[in-house]
């Protein structure tokens, strides 16, 4: 028994970097699946009152799509708003960048030993620097897989929520063997993903709001497109509000003056995050959830690492879902209260 144990000890460790490279290897596959997973997942409740009240299924899955599909034009609308908003007062803010790095530039070329005709466009010289070509190219082709990204999860998504593709079926014929444990364990999935998604749309929403009346409160311009910025860019789990605070920072620095109005406009803007996202959402996600902060962390980098940006977005969902799943055999249990924090408080009471 101890040899066979430690076969299948030796074959696990063979057989993880090699699931981990295919999972690598066919992102282009598994990105689309898991978002269209956890998107059927969030409309199934609906689904499932859809046939309580006898809606054929054909009606049902049309009134979802028509759902969806407002849902993307609303945020269209919105981006529309914003984007007209920009390019309205393009040539301002143009201006008014010019005219600060006139003021910072100098100092800081002086120090590099970087030469610049006197007079000429700061902005132009350095955008004639890159590489637009190499550049344009990245564009279109990173504009391409978010597109053939977007239809395979439309497709996918079409696939589960008409039930061609049976999640709990599925579960139960790979994973859990057992009828009603599979049925009670695709129900906690269930509910704990959409719980997910109202923690993290209030607290994006919060993020998003408390930017943009920022930005009104201190006059900085383009409030609606900053805080559309932060509430969706917050979905990226950790970084992505850090990243909001920078680019507000930055363009503040260019719309008002070096003086305590600035760093006061730093300071609530940088405030609100980590109010809301080192302070409200860890505590919701623990209290949701029951995983330990340092487990987030090592999911984030691990599936950062594998998938990038759709990687840290759902990280979390993803480490919810292992974390059911090894709940369910005693086997893998004390690795599912290492992920809770369970075990570590076991270890500090003895």
């Amino acid at each position: 028994m101890s040899e066979r144990k430690t076969t299948n000890i030796l074959l696990l460790i063979i057989a993880l970097p090699v699931i981990f490279y295919i999972l690598k290897i066919l992102s282009f596959i598994f990105i689309p699946l898991i978002f269209s997973m956890f998107i059927a997942l969030l409309f199934l409740p609906l689904m499932r009152w859809f046939r309580k009240k006898k809606i054929p299924q054909t009606v049902s899955l049309i009134l979802v799509i028509i759902i969806i599909v407002f849902f993307f034009k609303l945020a269209g609308t919105t981006i529309q708003f914003a984007g007209k908003e920009i390019i309205a007062s393009g040539n301002e803010i143009f201006a008014k960048a010019e005219l600060k790095l006139e003021k910072i530039m100098p100092p800081i070329e002086a120090f590099f030993g970087i030469e610049r005709v006197e007079g000429k466009s700061i902005v132009m010289y350095y955008l004639k620097k890159i590489d637009l070509g190499k550049n344009f190219g990245a564009t279109i082709d990173l504009i391409g897989n978010i597109l053939s990204m977007t239809l395979m999860t439309v497709f996918f998504s079409i696939l589960l929520l008409a039930e061609s593709l049976n999640f709990q079926k599925i579960l139960n014929t790979t994973i859990i063997r057992r009828k009603f444990s599979s049925v009670k364990v695709f129900m906690r999935i269930e509910k704990d993903l959409i719980t997910f998604i109202k923690v993290k749309f209030f607290i994006s929403f919060l993020t998003g709001l408390g930017f943009s009346l920022a930005c009104y409160f201190f006059d900085v311009s383009f409030p609606v497109f900053w805080g559309l910025l932060a509430f969706s860019i917050n979905f990226i789990q950790m970084v992505g509000s850090i990243i909001a605070v920078i680019l507000l920072s930055i363009f503040g620095l260019v719309e008002l003056d070096v003086t305590s109005t600035l760093f006061f406009f730093i300071l609530i803007i940088t405030s609100i995050q980590i109010i809301m996202g080192s302070i409200l959402e860890p505590v919701f996600m623990g209290k949701s959830f029951s995983i330990n902060i340092i487990t987030i962390l090592i999911m984030l980098m691990f599936w950062g690492f594998l998938w990038g940006i759709p990687g840290l977005i759902l990280a979390v969902p993803i480490t919810v879902f292992i974390k059911i799943i090894l709940e369910q055999f005693p086997n893998t249990k004390i690795i599912a209260d290492l992920m809770s924090g369970k075990e570590l408080v076991k270890i500090k009471d003895k």
